[in-house]
């Protein structure tokens, strides 16, 4: 476990930490950590690499912040975007795209199942929550700001607006007693039928759908479009302090590329990335089967790929205009293309060492 008190150490100085951080989703970052494959690669450095999910409670507030300069970032972008907008001395590194499970859910007996049938209808709306992270607030409303942007896509689908519908506000899913499912707060106001539709996504969603009796209306991810599919992890944001690429750029560079290696990994292990992912995701067999479908393990490469970039910049306008931004900034000048293009070309000649070698 990396030293928690070196967080703090001058950015120039040699690193003896590495941090990062994910949420709890399919991510070769998370992967090469499972693996054991970032452990290896910095071991001879004597630079230990551990993850903020499993350090101190006090250091929590730093997947929201971004204050750590040894810190790599890969999760949903309604915090990277909100941080960033506050100030964060943050780029973006790369972009991953990966299909979760989105849908919206309904009672069995509903008559919802396309989007136009949301016209007219009462959709659940977590509360707005306020986090320990005062210069945070915005960003950390999670869920609202998924169900929000989930809503919103499936509406434009059918020509439709968020006017169309109507919002009834329920609990904000926060609590972190009720796990992951949790973050879906409106099953119970649905089972009640207090509510017509809940928007929901990820393996925990599939286990407390189950758990609420709940079915699928609307399977959001069988849009072939995909600017109606964007949301708070699609596309996901690679993110890492401006220090770590200007003063440890080579140490950034070597971690990137074993993600890439474990994602060429995942591309034909499926079974093996199933295993992980249920530690991950905090979800079942049926869970994560359910939630992550269609060949997801071939696609875990990050890019930096015009396509994502334009679909980030949707996510990006949707946050600014419902006010999880604090001030409008300049996407394109937030990325930096360098880091990941040098660790593919240090993977090629990782692999051409091992070629030769057998």
């Amino acid at each position: 476990m990396a030293n928690p008190l070196s967080v703090n150490q001058p950015a120039n100085a040699p690193l003896k930490d590495i941090w990062f951080t994910r949420c709890p989703v399919p991510t070769a970052t998370g992967l090469a950590y499972k693996l054991g494959w970032l452990e290896d690669e910095f071991a001879k450095d004597g630079i230990s690499v551990a993850t903020i999910q499993d350090a101190p409670k006090a250091l929590a507030r730093h997947h929201y912040d971004h204050e750590i300069p040894s810190l790599i970032r890969e999760g949903g972008s309604l915090l990277a975007l909100a941080a960033k907008a506050q100030g964060a001395k943050t780029k973006v590194i790369g972009l991953t795209w990966i299909d979760e499970w989105q849908v919206i859910l309904v009672r069995p007996d509903s008559l919802i199942n396309r989007p136009a049938d949301l016209k007219g209808r009462r959709v659940a709306l977590p509360a707005y929550v306020e986090r320990e992270i005062p210069s945070h607030v915005r960003g950390s409303s999670i869920a609202r700001g998924m169900t929000l942007q989930g809503v919103k896509g499936v509406l434009a689908y059918a020509g439709l607006t968020l006017d169309d519908v109507s919002f009834v506000e329920v609990g904000s899913g926060q609590d972190s007693d009720s796990g992951l499912g949790g973050l879906w707060a409106g099953l119970d106001n649905l089972a009640r039928g207090e509510v017509d539709a809940v928007y929901v996504k990820g393996a925990s969603a599939v286990d407390a759908a189950k758990r609420y009796g709940a079915v699928v209306g609307i399977d959001i991810d069988r849009f072939t479009d995909r600017q109606y599919r964007v949301n708070n992890g699609t596309p996901r944001p690679i993110t890492v302090h401006e220090d770590f690429i200007e003063n440890h750029f080579d140490l950034l560079v070597r971690f990137l590329a074993q993600t890439l290696r474990a994602a060429d990994w995942a591309a034909s292990n499926l079974d093996g990335v199933h295993q992980i992912l249920k530690n991950e995701t905090r979800a079942g067999d049926d869970g994560v089967a359910t939630a992550y479908r269609d060949g997801f393990h071939q696609s875990l490469h990050p890019s930096l790929s015009k396509e994502l970039l334009d679909l980030f910049k949707i996510q990006k306008n949707f946050t600014l205009i419902h006010g999880v931004l604090d001030r409008d900034f300049n996407l394109d000048a937030w990325v930096d293309p360098r880091p990941l293009a040098a660790a593919h070309q240090w993977l090629d000649n990782y692999y051409q060492t091992q070629s030769k070698a057998a």
